[in-house]
């Protein structure tokens, strides 16, 4: 028991404790201190605000301001946003109103944001087509006509590339037409050249059949006949002359 004892004391001694202990929460004044102690809590802040965001998927938004005037913050999804729907739930809250009025007053903010951005695009309009140019500075008109002349570059420069596409597909027309009246030339010469063939070739065309083999195997039968019933006579006027031979007469007949 009494080495129990004394185990337990020196356990419990001061010299024997682990950790750190309370620290009381106030101001530091040490100017060194207070800075690294700024450093190490803001980090650990923000830690745990994104640790808070990704774990239970929440809306976090951290804002800090350290004694020199620098910012810090963290928002998972905007600083602005989140302050915005902050500012909406605190007058949700204190208005005792109904839920129409807050939306008819809601859409009124909207329309109103509308009207004016309907408003600044008819004066830029306007001030486009060369009107409302009064209440204009110098530099604002310079402005304007620097958009101005970019505006026209930027169309003439479409206008010329519509121009030359329209050029280009006119060319390709033109050699599409071209080569399709070569074919058409070609077509018609080959038909012309069987035409010619056609005609050459016998009982083709009309000067063949209007010359039949019948007439002239007629002449030459009538000249032999012609030439064979002047021969006797002649034998019998020149007895003294040479007869030829019936391949000689034909020969004489054909020259």
């Amino acid at each position: 028991m009494s080495y129990l004892n004394q185990s337990m004391e020196v356990l419990d001694s001061p010299q024997r404790k682990i950790g750190r202990g309370k620290i009381e929460i106030k101001r530091i004044e040490n100017t060194t201190n207070r800075q690294v102690t700024f450093c190490k809590r803001r980090n650990g802040l923000l830690k745990k605000a994104y640790e808070l965001s990704v774990l239970c998927d929440a809306e976090v938004a951290l804002i800090v301001f350290s004694t020199r005037g620098r910012l810090y913050e963290y928002s998972n999804n905007s600083v602005k946003g989140t302050i915005e729907r902050y500012k909406k739930a605190c007058s949700d809250s204190s208005n005792t109103g109904s839920v129409s009025e807050l939306n008819a007053q809601f859409y009124q903010q909207e329309a109103a944001k509308l009207r004016g951005q309907i408003s600044n695009l008819q004066n830029s309009h306007r001030q486009m087509l060369g009107e409302s140019l009064s209440s204009m500075s110098i530099r604002d008109l310079k402005n304007l006509e620097s958009r101005l002349e970019r505006g026209i570059s930027r169309i003439r420069s479409k206008k010329n590339e519509l121009l030359f596409a329209e050029i280009e597909l006119m060319q390709q027309r033109e050699i599409d037409l071209h080569n399709s009246n070569q074919y058409l030339r070609a077509k018609i010469a080959e038909n012309e050249r069987a035409q010619q063939q056609m005609n050459l070739m016998p009982g083709g065309g009309s000067e063949y059949e209007l010359m039949p083999s019948q007439s002239f195997d007629a002449r030459n039968y009538l000249q032999m006949n012609g030439i064979q019933q002047q021969q006797p006579q002649q034998q019998q006027q020149q007895p003294n002359h040479h007869h030829y031979s019936r391949h000689d007469q034909t020969a004489l007949q054909l020259v």
